[in-house]
């Protein structure tokens, strides 16, 4: 046997004090009374009479040194070699990804990890060390290695509950480094791994070497929503579309229940839906709407008093979140020496255009207008976005030629965002002017032209904005009864205000999103759906990412600046199928304990200082017991 800390000898010294205690007499104090007839009879009694009593007292003084003598070896902490020699190092991987927060076991599957982590800690023997990495998300190293129980203890309580995906391969994966950095020391290494199993690869994992799985949870049937995504329309204005896909991830039929649908609370659609086992719905749904804001789609069935939140084991895929973005009205301004009834028509049939005409060319446009020119064309087209219909006269960006004989639409961009459920081909186009395009026109995008090269519909990219050039004339030609001609319009002032088909895509848990920090407007956080905040590193005018994203719900950009709106929002949603399926794969081991997988040491597996400590106080207790009852004095 060998001491770690043999300068705690030093504490037998104090057996010196004791001896001394119990050696000395007490002074008695002389005190006058009327008689000792009293006195002398409790004196005979209390004689010594036989040899115990004469020890009663040298009992008692033994008893104080064999305590003082345990206390100082625990200090000294003693230890054998072959408790050096059988030291292990553990691993320990928790599983705290979005299945965790399944409830089909008390109080859900994460907590009840955490209690088999913690009997694993418990189990720890003296001289061993334990790491711990949880494998929500992106894996991390909770706590390092080191045998302090407290600290260990600590962090499995601190590991905290996500709704991302499991990285339960990447995380063993580290786990097994580092098993493999402490093969040098000699030590046994072992990879524990606490999780409910439901993972990709999870038996294969299983199987892997000095990898020992402990598993929670068991076959829960799971309803959830799997896709959710909105966009704005590629042809309605004010026209959204709705993606939304829900999975049955159970063996057993669902109940009857709904999809509600929602914007800024307001009811947009419900769906009565039953599915079968292992069945997926899916459904684009279409409205109309100007306003901005967020959507909720949510799995509810009917309560006693409203309706209640679908009632099964994983709560985070019930609810999802998108966020619709705004469109904002736009001012169009249309000049038109002659007025077009046509084209003044189309531009008023879009809810967001704010239209004002003129037949006179105006010296000045609104701020920020989309300016439309109908045949007549400044010398200058002026800044800002340009939509030029059969123009009759050249300016600095062409030169007018003469009118295109037997013009038949035979080219078409197809893949360009103007010409989206549009067709031109093949359509004959009078009245169309040729037009010679200046240096300073660019390289010029032809949309559409005829069999002999000429442009009919030219998208012309400027630093000041772009211009739109149809040469058809509307007079002539029976474009403006055909539908191809509104959307062409459409498509154009959608292209103008860039918000056509916008998509503001929705996140899944786990992943990760860059927002542009403005010039001016201070520090700025992260805000999550719980309230909580970080900040966010960056300076203005720089491109940050933020995230990951380890939570469901509206996650923001905000200025620390009171009362400021926030500067973006992210609707973060799990849409995970696998993470969603709450069934473990087969061949994993069912329920194994810490206890019944032998990773608890239990009582015999204190260090030797642990006992000596523990005899010390129980030999304390003997002696104040004996004391009690008068055994000994």
């Amino acid at each position: 046997m060998s001491l770690a800390n043999p300068s705690a000898l030093l504490w037998l010294l104090l057996v010196i004090p004791v001896v001394v205690f119990y050696i000395l007499k007490i002074r008695l104090k002389r005190v006058p009374v009327s008689t000792v007839i009293f006195w002398r009879q409790i004196f005979d009694e209390k004689k010594p009479r036989s040899l115990w009593q004469r020890l009663r007292h040298l009992v008692s003084l033994l008893l104080q040194l064999l305590m003082v003598l345990l206390l100082a070896a625990a200090l000294a902490e003693p230890f054998f070699s072959w408790e050096t020699t059988s030291a292990r190092r553990v691993i320990l991987v928790i599983d705290n990804s979005a299945g965790m927060n399944a409830t089909d076991v008390a109080p859900s599957r994460l907590g009840k990890a955490k209690e088999e982590a913690l009997q694993v800690v418990a189990g720890l023997r003296d001289r061993d060390e334990m790491a711990i990495v949880t494998a929500g998300g992106q894996p991390r190293v909770a706590c390092g290695l080191t045998g302090h129980h407290k600290t260990l203890r600590e962090a499995v309580d601190a590991i905290p509950a996500t709704d991302a995906p499991t990285s339960l391969t990447d995380a063993i994966a580290s786990a097994r480094r580092l098993a493999a950095e402490a093969d040098g020391s000699g030590r046994e290494t072992k990879v524990v791994v606490v999780t409910d199993g439901c993972a990709a690869d999870a038996v294969k994992l299983a199987e892997g070497e000095r990898t020992q799985f402990v598993t929670v949870g068991g076959k829960a049937a799971n309803v959830g929503i799997t896709k959710f995504q909105v966009r704005r329309s590629t042809i309605d204005p004010i026209g959204y579309e709705i993606l939304i896909e829900v999975t049955n991830q159970s063996d057993e039929p669902s109940g009857d229940f709904r999809l509600a649908v929602a914007l800024n609370g307001r009811p947009v659609d419900v769906k009565p839906l039953k599915l079968n086992p292992n069945q997926t719905w899916s459904e684009v749904i279409e409205n109309t709407t100007a306003d901005g804001g967020l959507l909720t789609a949510e799995l509810v069935v009917k309560g006693e008093k409203d309706d209640q939140p679908y009632p099964d084991a994983l709560a985070a895929d019930n609810k999802a979140f998108a966020v619709l973005p705004k469109r904002e009205p736009v001012p169009v301004h249309m000049h038109s020496p002659n007025g077009n009834l046509f084209l003044q028509k189309v531009l008023e049939a879009n809810p967001l255009a704010r239209l004002t005409t003129s037949r006179e060319m105006p010296k000045e446009f609104p701020a920020g207008a989309v300016k439309v020119f109908h045949r007549e064309v400044p010398a200058k087209l002026p800044p800002g976005q340009v939509l030029v219909v059969d123009p009759t006269n050249g300016c600095d960006l062409w030169k007018l030629g003469d009118v295109i004989q037997n013009p038949i639409v035979t080219q078409q961009d197809k893949e360009s965002p103007l010409m989206a459920h549009v067709r031109l081909d093949n359509m004959l186009m009078p009245g169309a002017h040729k037009l010679t395009f200046t240096p300073t026109a660019g390289r010029p995008q032809v949309l559409a032209g005829t069999l002999g090269g000429d442009p009919v519909f030219t998208l012309i990219e400027r630093p000041e904005g772009k211009v739109v050039v149809l040469t058809v004339s509307l007079d002539q030609a029976d474009l403006p009864f055909r539908t191809a001609f509104p959307i062409l319009v459409m498509n154009t002032l959608g292209q103008f205000t860039s918000t056509h088909g916008e998509l503001r895509e929705a996140i899944p848990t786990g992943g990760t999103a860059e927002v542009l920090l403005p010039q001016t407007g201070g520090e700025y956080v992260l805000k999550a759906p719980d309230g909580t905040t970080r900040p966010l590193p960056g300076n203005p005018g720089a491109k940050v990412t933020v995230g990951p994203f380890d939570r469901c719900g509206v996650w923001a950009v905000t200025s620390t600046a009171p009362g400021s709106a926030p500067l973006d929002e992210f609707a973060v949603n799990l849409m995970n199928k696998a993470e969603s399926d709450l069934r473990p794969p087969e061949g994993l081991p069912a329920n194994a304990s810490a206890t019944s997988a032998g990773l608890v040491s239990g009582f015999f597996g204190r260090p030797v200082w642990w006992y000596l400590t523990v005899i010390a106080f129980a030999l304390a207790a003997v002696e104040w017991y004996l004391y009690q009852r008068r055994w000994i004095s």
